[in-house]
């Protein structure tokens, strides 16, 4: 990632309360050419991100057929993830998204939850901003700090 979203992205998530232990753990895209077809490369994708995902942690895949959220939703959905898992976990899958045929280890199904950010389509580097800044925007919600209305 070009160093002014780790800038940004950091910026959001330090503002965060000690609580709130973030982690950003990067996969790396896989090779795209033209001897692989996108499926593959997809699905080999999807296995190298579950795989970096512990066991227990909820699962929320970034994705455009997911949930649509308003802000007040969001920090309602906040609450209930923080009240389900002990660790949450937000993947943002490659360029041509997940295969949701992969197995997770111990999971019959995958993810616990799809959130879409928009029916925009959005470069990767923007997606990570935008997570980072609502993450912290609904966290701000929940506990009725200014940021939001600001």
């Amino acid at each position: 990632m070009p160093v002014w979203v780790d800038d940004v992205c950091n910026d959001y998530l330090q503002r965060m309360p000690a609580e709130f232990q973030i982690r950003v753990i990067e996969v790396s895209a896989e090779k795209r050419s033209k001897n692989q077809s996108m499926q593959a490369a997809r699905r080999r994708e999807t296995e190298r991100l579950l795989a970096a995902v512990p066991a227990n942690d909820y699962l929320i895949a970034l994705d455009e057929h997911g949930r649509s959220l308003t802000t007040e939703q969001l920090a309602n959905q906040f609450i209930q993830w923080q009240q389900r898992a002990k660790n949450l976990c937000f993947m943002i899958g490659g360029a041509d998204g997940f295969d949701f045929s992969v197995q997770r280890k111990g999971h019959k199904n995958w993810p616990d939850w799809r959130w879409s950010l928009s029916s925009l389509t959005y470069p990767h580097p923007l997606v990570r901003v935008i997570l980072a800044e609502q993450l912290y925007r609904a966290w701000s919600v929940t506990i009725g700090h200014p940021y939001h209305r600001a």
